[in-house]
């Protein structure tokens, strides 16, 4: 069960990356068995191209959509896009940040379809079929007597095996094309992975304490969202049962009473706990128009990025007193020792005033 637990809590903290891998490998998934099971060109001149080259890049494109969609930043960059300004600015490389992030990770599954597809060399083979010289596989006397419309036909059923006659040049075509389509595919990922080298040689010659500063922010902004929603989950919650229960005590009215009288204090206690705890959680919010207003406030003008010190001056404030009155009664600090403060107590009658030490 820890092994377990263990893994829970490394997919949940890393869930973004977790995400990501899972689209790349259903994006290498779904291209082989797309190749291998599903592909059929349709051998036509007028088509070949289009499908050839639709296949190459209209799948990226909804992966690419795909993975936006299930990046949870999406609606936080939105939401930060288009909220009023209030009492806490926008900053605009903060909003850059967070898209450079989600379309970098966005980029992956799309990435893979495309070099897979690109080495596998089908679609290549059905788009640029048409486009080759037949003459250089071979001196055919049947070719040459074809007009060019015919010649186009025949290029053009090249990828589909069952409708080819001459299998020789069929194969010999083919082997051309993926050639040239695997060419592509080891260009494609070099130009990737040169790109991210770059990016990551490059980034660090900017300013990294600004850097340094947007990341935080943005992280601040993802995390304090998902607090802002549990924290209402939790308020609706125990809004809910708070409603519930002072329902069932209204409506139960002496019969509530009745069995609260012979019930034994232990439960009483139990009971008074469990309603204090979910008082507390409502945080002094308790009618529907004040959680509104709540919510209202939140997103038209959320709190500034400053922490009140009230808090934190009480405690100083008290500390201080305790050394003024400390001083007053002869204990300077830093001239006698910390002594241990003893307990009195006085007791008072009519006839003499005691005092002892307790």
């Amino acid at each position: 069960m820890d092994k377990f637990r263990m893994m829970f809590q490394f997919l949940q903290s890393n869930q973004e990356s977790f995400m990501n891998g899972i689209c790349g490998i259903m994006a290498l998934a779904s291209a082989q068995m797309y190749s291998v099971f599903e592909f059929s060109c349709p051998c036509m001149p007028e088509y070949n191209y289009t499908y050839g080259i639709g296949l190459l890049i209209i799948p990226p494109i909804w992966f690419f959509l795909l993975g936006f969609v299930l990046n949870n930043n999406v609606s936080v960059l939105a939401e930060e896009w288009k909220r009023p300004t209030g009492k806490r600015r926008k900053d605009p490389t903060i909003l850059r940040y967070m898209f450079c992030s989600i379309t970098q990770r966005s980029l992956i599954a799309p990435a893979v379809w495309v070099s897979v597809t690109l080495m596998d060399g089908k679609s290549f083979l059905c788009a640029f079929s048409v486009n080759l010289d037949i003459d250089r596989f071979g001196n055919y006397s049947f070719v040459n007597e074809m007009s060019e419309a015919e010649k186009l036909k025949l290029l053009a059923r090249i990828p589909c095996k069952d409708l080819f006659e001459n299998q020789e040049i069929r194969v010999a075509a083919s082997r051309y094309i993926k050639c040239i389509s695997q060419a592509c595919g080891w260009m494609f990922l070099l130009m990737m992975t040169f790109t991210a080298f770059l990016i990551r040689a490059i980034r660090p010659c900017f300013n990294q304490a600004a850097f340094l500063k947007t990341k935080y922010w943005s992280h601040y902004i993802d995390i304090e969202r998902k607090m802002f929603d549990d924290t209402c989950k939790e308020h609706a919650k125990s809004f809910a049962k708070v409603c519930i229960h002072q329902y069932f005590d209204n409506i139960s009215g002496e019969m509530h009473n009745f069995h609260h009288n012979r019930s034994s204090n232990e439960s009483d206690d139990e009971d008074g706990e469990k309603k204090k705890s979910d008082e507390e959680k409502l945080l002094g919010i308790r009618a529907q128009d004040d959680m509104n207003k709540v919510l209202w406030n939140w997103h038209t003008c959320k709190p500034a990025l400053a922490l009140k010190k009230d808090h934190m001056d009480g405690e100083n404030n008290g500390i201080m007193n305790g050394e003024a009155n400390g001083a007053a009664n002869g204990f300077l600090k830093g001239h006698t020792h910390d002594m241990e403060k003893k307990e009195w107590a006085v007791y008072y009658n009519w006839r003499t005033e005691v005092e002892r030490e307790g």
